[in-house]
């Protein structure tokens, strides 16, 4: 099997690995063709949009504005593809892109920039990610290395409610998370600047943005090193190789000072609303609610038309158990917000308690439709369990089960309840063999977190007589979560040319009450 995943592998390097590089004219390695790049993109954008906080929802204009200067950019690049900008909803200072050009910047990197030309280097770099297919020349290092890319799922960046257990990031968590290489970064710094200048920028205000991000790093704040200096480490070096391609580049420029100040002037004015929405966040996971409800109110009233806020103060009265309070709030965040998956989750986990089933449906199955979470599918599985729709029960706990989490091991707890008689087999372990004295035992592992009982056990040979026999062998007793067991199957002496005829399953098992 190696051998042939091997041959595929390398036919595919002779048929697709050599491609030119757009923007630099070189060669390079790529096994990933355009095509896959647009719908790695179109597939992942929302979902890692939903996964890091969701759109800037309270200023649309500087949406439209952040994507105004983007495409005048991406009008100059060296790659024509079908370019979006988004700003998230998120104090981490960040920026990041997916194949295709799907490209996504954060509010909190926003309110850090001074200038337009500032702004465009931020979104001319990561143009040439994805022009230059950086993210794609790494998806082929990693189809190299381990033979496929592999999907991840991620916290909410810069939220307290990471403990989500969310499905939907998939391969574009792993791709805006990884640190890009040195040379990546070089091209991306120097062919940015250059697009900076065509489209009409002082490239000076990527040199300017270089030392500010160095200067950064140097003081270690916590929030861009797990923001934008993850993936785009600074260094004094890009400095130093920035003012090296100022030199050859066209004088003067936009630098967009007051105009930039005018279209960010309401996120910078509401910063310090989001600063006690997070200081909120953090009070709330230590379990202090009052003052996470001070803190929320205070938000509110610098800025009342963030669904965030109002969000917090659901979660405040879910953890207090009043969740006809909680609901009401998380209302208002809709209302606000008719976007993001967060305020459907809680309303419908809430809807849930007070049994209103069809709502709770409603809410759950809306959430999961902007980004899987086991938590939306365990709560689904739940309610259709109450209904006594046990194959959609089993069809949602499958699915919350696939997560590692509190709430997929519940999932998975709920799932085996269910499914244990139907199918045991998938849920319980067998290996049989013979013992010293050539008897044949079985031994039954139980990997599940559930105790398990009315284990049988099917044997299927053939006697001296070349005739087939079927028996079963019950396990008596209460076989443990986590335990295993070795019972006789009750045959012995059996000739080699016969043992390999044996068939063995498990065929029968309860959960134990």
């Amino acid at each position: 099997m190696k051998k042939i995943l091997l041959t595929v592998l390398l036919l595919s390097i002779g048929l697709t690995g050599c491609a030119v590089n757009p923007v630099t004219g070189k060669n390079e390695l790529s096994l990933v063709s355009e095509a896959q790049e647009l719908q790695i993109g179109k597939q992942n954008y929302a979902p890692m949009r939903q996964a890091q906080g969701g759109d800037y929802a309270v200023d649309k204009q500087l949406t439209a504005y952040v994507s105004e200067v983007g495409q005048k950019l991406a009008a100059v690049s060296d790659r024509k593809l079908p370019y979006e900008f988004k700003v998230l909803n998120s104090s981490v200072p960040n920026a990041w892109t997916l194949p295709g050009g799907k490209i996504a910047l954060n509010r909190g990197l926003l309110t850090e920039l001074e200038s337009e030309a500032e702004l465009a280097a931020v979104l001319g770099h990561e143009i040439v990610h994805s022009a230059a297919k950086h993210t794609a020349r790494s998806m082929s290092r990693g189809v190299l290395m381990q033979g496929a890319v592999l999907a991840a799922v991620i916290g909410t960046q810069g939220k307290d409610y990471a403990q989500l257990a969310q499905l939907g990031a998939g391969v574009g968590a792993q791709l805006v998370t990884q640190k890009y290489g040195r040379d990546a970064e070089r091209e991306a710094d120097f062919y940015g600047m250059k697009y900076m200048a065509k489209a009409g920028y002082d490239p000076q205000g990527a040199v300017d943005l270089q030392k500010t991000f160095v200067r950064l790093s140097e003081g270690r704040r916590q929030d861009w090193l797990s923001g934008l200096f993850a993936s785009h480490p600074p260094s004094q070096e890009r400095v130093n190789n920035n003012i090296k391609a100022l030199a050859d580049l066209p004088k003067g420029g936009i630098k967009g000072v007051s105009r930039f100040k005018s279209k960010t002037a309401h996120l910078k004015r509401t910063k310090p609303a989001y600063e006690a929405y997070d200081k909120g966040r953090k009070a709330l996971s230590k379990g202090n609610t009052s003052q996470a409800r001070t803190l929320a109110q205070k938000a509110i009233r610098i800025e009342p038309r963030e669904g965030d806020f109002y969000a917090l103060l659901g979660d405040i009265e879910e953890k207090n158990n009043n969740p006809r309070a909680a609901k009401r709030h998380y209302d208002k965040a809709i209302n606000l917000n008719s976007n993001y998956f967060y305020y459907y989750l809680k309303r419908g986990i809430m809807n849930e308690a007070l049994n209103a089933t069809s709502s709770a449906k409603q809410d759950l199955e809306k959430s999961v439709k902007l980004l899987p979470t086991a938590n939306a599918y365990n709560s689904l599985g739940n309610i259709a369990k109450r209904q006594g729709d046990y194959a959609q029960a089993k069809a949602y706990y499958t699915k919350a089960a696939g997560n590692d989490s509190a709430v997929g091991k519940s999932a998975y707890g709920s799932l085996i309840e269910l499914d244990l008689g139907d199918n045991p087999g998938k849920y319980l372990k067998l290996r049989t063999g013979l013992d010293s004295s050539g008897r044949l035992k079985a031994e039954i592992s139980n990997p599940t977190p559930k105790n398990v009982r009315d284990v049988v056990v099917a044997i299927q040979y053939q006697d001296v007589n070349g005739r087939t026999r079927q028996i079963k062998r019950p396990f008596r007793g209460t076989l443990r979560a986590g335990s295993k067991e070795v019972i006789d199957l009750g045959l012995h002496n059996i000739p080699k040319e016969k043992l390999r005829t044996i068939k063995t399953g498990i065929i029968g098992a309860k959960v134990a009450r």
